[in-house]
C-alpha cells in the first residue's frame, strides 16, 4: 500500500495558480447551499471531470475546460517562492513592507494565470471528461449529450497567453443524444479501435451505440455503425431479428425490462489482456443485474499481436475436443462452429496496415467478420454466487463496474516456436481469470471472479433455433464467484445522492481507488490474487484442504482510506473521481477537486521510481540531500468553509423585485397584504439559509481552531521527543554528572560498555554451559560400551583387576600370558648379559679362575652380546608401550 506523506501542496494551493484551475470563474455564479444551484452539484451520476495525458491534466469547471502542465505549473511556482523569499530579506534589510501576493499580481499583469481556457459548445455543466487512448481526442459528456473535440497541439497549448481556445469539435449523435432522450450512462473508448479512435455509448435505457470518428468524415459523427437495443436482444430467438431501437421516442410505456435494465455503468477489460477480455462490454444495471456483450467490435478494429494466435488455438481445440463426443448437447455444438465460423472469416482477410500516431508502430487492421453475425448474444444477468442476500443487503443499487482481464499467457502461445513476443510485463502477471468489481450506492464493493470464462456468443439461425430449443433447454447458467465483500462508506456517511466510482491506478491492474462524496479510498488484490492463481496452477505442493484455508483466512485485500471530505452537511460538496499521476517529476500522487478547490494525496516514492541522476562536478558545491524525519502525521490543509466567499443572494432578491409586477411596494411605506408578507417570508427564509450556513461555518472554524491547538502541542511534544532520542543517540546529551560530553567520548564509552556486557555474557553462558553438561545424564552408546569392555579386559590381563573380562576381546586375554613371557625371558637374560660382559679371567667374586677359560673370538662374543642387547631393547620398547597405553586408557577411564 503506498504510504501518505502530504496532502495538497503548496504549488495546487491557495493562492497559487494551480488553485485557480479548480476554482470557478470570476463572472460565473458560484454554488452555494441556499441557491438553486446546489442542485446541480447532488445530481445523481458519475462526476469525472479530470482527464490526464502524462503530466498533462483537462479539468471541467462548469461549462468550459481548463488545461494545465503540472511539471510547469510547478516548477513556475517554485521559482516564485525563492524569488519571493529572496525579495522578502532585501525588503526586510531596507525596512520596507511586502505583500505576498506581488508576484502574482505581476505574473497576472504579464498577461499568463497558468492554464488555459478551452471553450466548448454545451448547454450543461459538464460532467465526464474521456481523453482517448491515443490522448487525441476528447470525450465532453453532460446529461444527455456528448461532444467530442481534438485536443490541441502542445505548441499551442504552452503559449504564455490568457487568450480563449476554441479548439475543434463536433456534436455525437446530434439526433441521438439529446436532452429529451435518455442519459448517457457511460462513454468508452473501445481498446481495439484503429488508433484509438473508436467509442461506445451506452444509456440509461440500455442502448448499446459503436461510433468510429474520422475527422475528415463529419457523418461518422452522426451515425453510429453499429446500434444494438439491449432489451430487445435479451429477448432476441434468432440472428435474423432486428436488434436496434425504436425511433419513437414519445410513446414509452412501463415494462419490467425499463425497470430492471435501468444502465448504471459499463467498462471493458484492458487492450492487453487475454482471451476476449478487449472485446466484451461489461453492463451493471443499477437494480444488481450484470451482462456481458461478446464480441463487440467496430467494423474495422486493430488487434494486438497475440489475440488472434490465442483465439484461434483456444477455438480449434474446442472444437476438436467436444466434435466426436456424444454427451455434448447440440447447442455447445453449434456454438463451436459458429466461433469456428467467425474465426475462418478472419482468416481469409487479408490485414491493412495503418500508421500509427507519432512514435508508435505500424497496426494491422482487420473487418469485422459477418458470419455467423454482427450482433453478439447478451449473456446474462449472472448469478453472483455466495453473494449477501437481497433482503440483508442494505442498498443494491450498483453505481459503477470495474473489470480487471485475465492475464496474457505467451508461454502456453509461443510453446516450441523460437520468436519471443514483445509485451508488457504487467500484461503477463497476475489472475487467469477475469476479475470484477461492483460497486453500489451505499458503498459496498463486492469482487466476482469469472471462473468460466465469458466467451464469444450468438444466437442460432433461424433455422435451428426450434432444433436448438427442442434438444436442450436454454443454457442460461451464468455466473460469478463472490470472492469477497467490502465495506468503504460508515453508515453515517451514506447519501441517497452519493455516486461512488472507480479509478485505476498506475502502479498495478490489481490495484484502483474508490471515489465517494465524502472520501477516497485504496483498494489492492495484490495480497490473494498471485496467491490464488499459484493455487489454479498447482505449483503448491501441500494438501488441497490446508492450501484452500490458508487462502480464504490468509491476508486479504488491502483496503484504506486516504482522504476525507471534511465538508459534510450543509457544506456538503461534492469530489471527482480520482486520477492516479506518477511522473519522475511530479511525484506519485492522486488528483481529485471540488467545484472550488483541488484535492491531492501525495504518496511516498516507490523503490523503483526514477531518480534523477546528478552531474558530479569539483567546481560546483555539492550539496547533500538529507530527508528530514518523518515523525509527523500528514494533514490535509484546512480550508476556510467557501461561504464566506460567496456574496449574498439578497441583493439579486431585491432587484428582481424591482423589476417585477411588484416593484411599487419597494419604494412605499410597509403595508400589512398578501403580497407584503409573501415578500417578508421570501426574505425571511432567504435570509434564515444564508445565516444558518455562516453559523455553521464559524461554529466549525471555532472547531478547527481549538483542534488546531491540540495538534500544536501534539507535534511540539514529538519533536521534543525527537530531538531528545537524536541527542541521546548522537552523544550530545548531558553525562550523569551535568558536564557536557562530547561526541567521540560518548561513542567510545558506549563501545566500552558494550564490550564489557559482551564479555561478561559470554562467561555467563559458558558458566551455564558447563553445569547443564554436569547435571545431564545420557546412556552411553555401543562404542563406548566397547571400548569400556576393552579397558576393563586389559586391565584385568595386565594387573589381574578384579573387573570382568567376559566380554572383552580374546586377544587382550592372552596379551598377560605375553607380558609374563617377556618378564621372565628378561630376568633370564640380564643376569647373562651381565656375566657375559665381565673382563675375561674374573670370578663372580672378582678373583681369577683356578683353570684357563676357553678361548673365544672377540668377533664372534661381540656379535652375540650386540644381538642379545638387540632383544632387550626390543622387549624393554615392548614393555614400555604396553605400560604407557595402560597408563593412557586409565587416565581416559
Amino acid at each position: 500500500m503506498p504510504k501518505v506523506k502530504a496532502y495538497t501542496p503548496a504549488w495546487l494551493s491557495r493562492p497559487s495558480p494551480g488553485h485557480r484551475v479548480f476554482a470557478p470563474s470570476a463572472g460565473e455564479p458560484r454554488p452555494s447551499a441556499y441557491s438553486s444551484s446546489r442542485s446541480d452539484l447532488s445530481k445523481t451520476g458519475p462526476r469525472r471531470t479530470i482527464a490526464q495525458s502524462g503530466s498533462q491534466v483537462f479539468v471541467a469547471v462548469g461549462k468550459e475546460i481548463r488545461w494545465v502542465d503540472l511539471i510547469e505549473l510547478k516548477e513556475k511556482w517554485q521559482e516564485k517562492d525563492v524569488r519571493g523569499r529572496t525579495d522578502f530579506r532585501i525588503k526586510r534589510e531596507d525596512s520596507n513592507g511586502f505583500d505576498t501576493n506581488e508576484l502574482l499580481d505581476a505574473a497576472e499583469k504579464e498577461g499568463y494565470a497558468g492554464f488555459r481556457t478551452l471553450t466548448v459548445n454545451v448547454a450543461a455543466e459538464i460532467r465526464q471528461l474521456v481523453i482517448s487512448p491515443h490522448e487525441d481526442y476528447l470525450a465532453v459528456l453532460t446529461t444527455h449529450t456528448v461532444r467530442i473535440i481534438a485536443v490541441p497541439d502542445l505548441s499551442h497549448l504552452t503559449s504564455p497567453t490568457n487568450e480563449i481556445i476554441k479548439p475543434k469539435s463536433w456534436t455525437l449523435g446530434p439526433t441521438t443524444h439529446v436532452f429529451d432522450r435518455s442519459a448517457v450512462a457511460s462513454a468508452l473508448w473501445h481498446p481495439l479501435g484503429v488508433n484509438g479512435s473508436a467509442l461506445v455509448t451506452v444509456t440509461t435505457d440500455a442502448v448499446v451505440r459503436v461510433w468510429e470518428l474520422s475527422p475528415s468524415d463529419r457523418w461518422s459523427f452522426d451515425k453510429s455503425t453499429l446500434t444494438i437495443d439491449l432489451k430487445k436482444l435479451a429477448d432476441g430467438t434468432s440472428l435474423d431479428q432486428n436488434f436496434a431501437p425504436s425511433n419513437d421516442a414519445s410513446g414509452r410505456n412501463f415494462s419490467a425490462d425499463s425497470f430492471e435494465m435501468d444502465v448504471a455503468s459499463a467498462a471493458f477489460a484492458g487492450r492487453g489482456s487475454g482471451g476476449w477480455s478487449p472485446m466484451t462490454l461489461w453492463v451493471a444495471m443499477g437494480q444488481g443485474d450484470v451482462y456481458a456483450l461478446c464480441p463487440l467490435l467496430p467494423s474495422r478494429w486493430a488487434p494486438p499481436p497475440t489475440l488472434i494466435p490465442s483465439l484461434s488455438v483456444g477455438i480449434v481445440g474446442n472444437l476438436a475436443a467436444i466434435e466426436d463426443d456424444p454427451d455434448v448437447s447440440p447447442a455447445a455444438k453449434l456454438l463451436a462452429q459458429q466461433q469456428l465460423d467467425w474465426m475462418s472469416d478472419l482468416d481469409n482477410q487479408e490485414h491493412v496496415e495503418v500508421d500509427g500516431p507519432l512514435g508508435e508502430p505500424p497496426v494491422e487492421v482487420y473487418t469485422r467478420p459477418s458470419r455467423p453475425g454482427v450482433v453478439p448474444k447478451l449473456q446474462g444477468p449472472f448469478d453472483l454466487e455466495l453473494s449477501v442476500d437481497a433482503e440483508d443487503d442494505m442498498d443494491i443499487e450498483l453505481t459503477d463496474i470495474f473489470v480487471i482481464g485475465q492475464k496474457l499467457d505467451t508461454d502456453e502461445l509461443m510453446m516450441g516456436e523460437d520468436e519471443e513476443l514483445q509485451v508488457d510485463d504487467i500484461d503477463q502477471e497476475g489472475l487467469s481469470l477475469n476479475v470484477i468489481c461492483l460497486l453500489s450506492s451505499s458503498g459496498q464493493l463486492r469482487i466476482c471472479l469469472d471462473l468460466e470464462g465469458v466467451q464469444a456468443k450468438w444466437l442460432p439461425p433461424k433455422n435451428r433455433v426450434r432444433d436448438i430449443t427442442r434438444s436442450s433447454d436454454e443454457e442460461n447458467d451464468c455466473s460469478l464467484l463472490t470472492f469477497q465483500t467490502l465495506d468503504t462508506l460508515k453508515s453515517m456517511e451514506m447519501t441517497t445522492d452519493g455516486w461512488p466510482m472507480f479509478s485505476p491506478d498506475v502502479t498495478s491492474r490489481y490495484a484502483f481507488y474508490i471515489t465517494h462524496s465524502t472520501s477516497i479510498t485504496y483498494l489492492s488484490l495484490s495480497p490473494w490474487v498471485f496467491r490464488l492463481e499459484s493455487e489454479l496452477r498447482g505449483e503448491s505442493q501441500n494438501g488441497l484442504d490446508f492450501r484452500m484455508d490458508v487462502l480464504v483466512r490468509g491476508q486479504t485485500s488491502t483496503r484504506e482510506r486516504l482522504y476525507t471530505n471534511p465538508s459534510q452537511g450543509d457544506n456538503y460538496l461534492p469530489l471527482a473521481a480520482a486520477v492516479a499521476i506518477r511522473d519522475p517529476d511530479l511525484g506519485y500522487f492522486i488528483l481529485s477537486a471540488t467545484p472550488f478547490e483541488p484535492i491531492a494525496v501525495v504518496f511516498e516514492t516507490p523503490e523503483d521510481e526514477f531518480e534523477t541522476i546528478r552531474s558530479v562536478s569539483p567546481i560546483v558545491h555539492q550539496e547533500v540531500d538529507v530527508k528530514p524525519l518523518d515523525f509527523y502525521e500528514p494533514r490535509p490543509t484546512f480550508q476556510p468553509p467557501h461561504i464566506f466567499e460567496r456574496s449574498s443572494a439578497l441583493p439579486d432578491l431585491l432587484e428582481k423585485l424591482r423589476t417585477s409586477r411588484h416593484k411599487a411596494i419597494v419604494n412605499q411605506e410597509v403595508r400589512l397584504s398578501p403580497v407584503t408578507l409573501q415578500v417578508f417570508t421570501d426574505v425571511h427564509q432567504l435570509l434564515s439559509e444564508e445565516t444558518h450556513g455562516l453559523g455553521a461555518a464559524t461554529s466549525e472554524l471555532f472547531r478547527r481552531l481549538e483542534s488546531l491547538q491540540h495538534e500544536l502541542r501534539q507535534q511540539i511534544t514529538k519533536a521534543h521527543e525527537v530531538k531528545a532520542r537524536v541527542e541521546a543517540i548522537t552523544g550530545e546529551d548531558n553525562a550523569g554528572d551535568g558536564a557536557s560530553e562530547s561526541s567521540k567520548a560518548s561513542v567510545e564509552r558506549r563501545l566500552e560498555a558494550a564490550k564489557q556486557r559482551s564479555g561478561e555474557l559470554n562467561r555467563r553462558l559458558e558458566k551455564m554451559r558447563k553445569t547443564i553438561s554436569k547435571g545431564t545424564t545420557r546412556e552411553l552408546s555401543d562404542k563406548e560400551k566397547a571400548w569400556a569392555n576393552e579397558v576393563n579386559a586389559l586391565d584385568a590381563s595386565l594387573y589381574g583387576s578384579d573387573a570382568p573380562t567376559a566380554d572383552g576381546p580374546a586377544r587382550l586375554k592372552h596379551l598377560g600370558k605375553r607380558y609374563d613371557e617377556a618378564k621372565a625371558l628378561r630376568d633370564d637374560l640380564v643376569p647373562r648379559a651381565e656375566k657375559l660382559a665381565k673382563p675375561d679371567g674374573e670370578g663372580e667374586d672378582g678373583s681369577s679362575p683356578s683353570t684357563p677359560d676357553l678361548r673365544i673370538p672377540s668377533e664372534l662374543r661381540k656379535a652375540k652380546l650386540k644381538q642379545v642387547q638387540g632383544l632387550l631393547e626390543r622387549e624393554s620398547a615392548l614393555v614400555d608401550a604396553v605400560k604407557s597405553r595402560l597408563e593412557r586408557m586409565s587416565v581416559s577411564g
